[in-house]
């Protein structure tokens, strides 16, 4: 049973492999990004063609409503700080200067 489940599972991986190019897990972890990625676009209210200064001026406007000192938490401001910099290092190193 468990040798046969095995190789439906090598199988389904080589067949996925051929018709994509790319193995099962490389598409699971793109997605995955693309949910992170979609996630911290939403917590900062940016669009996907968002460049850089409209990415740091949604940041500063949710800083200043979930910083500790106006009644947010740290945690919070963690994911803020997440959502930027992962959007920052999306756009490449042309767009950071």
């Amino acid at each position: 049973m468990i040798l046969r489940l095995a190789e439906w599972a090598l199988l389904g991986s080589l067949l996925i492999r051929f018709m994509t190019g790319q193995w099962p897990w490389v598409l699971w972890q793109a997605r995955d990004a693309d949910v992170r990625e979609k996630r911290a676009r939403a917590l900062l209210g940016v669009a996907p063609d968002a460049d850089r200064d409209a990415i740091i001026d949604a940041h500063r406007r949710l800083i200043t409503r979930v910083h500790p000192d106006r009644g947010g938490s740290n945690e919070a401001v963690h994911e803020a700080n997440d959502a930027r910099d992962m959007l920052l290092a999306r756009l490449g190193p042309a767009n950071r200067a």
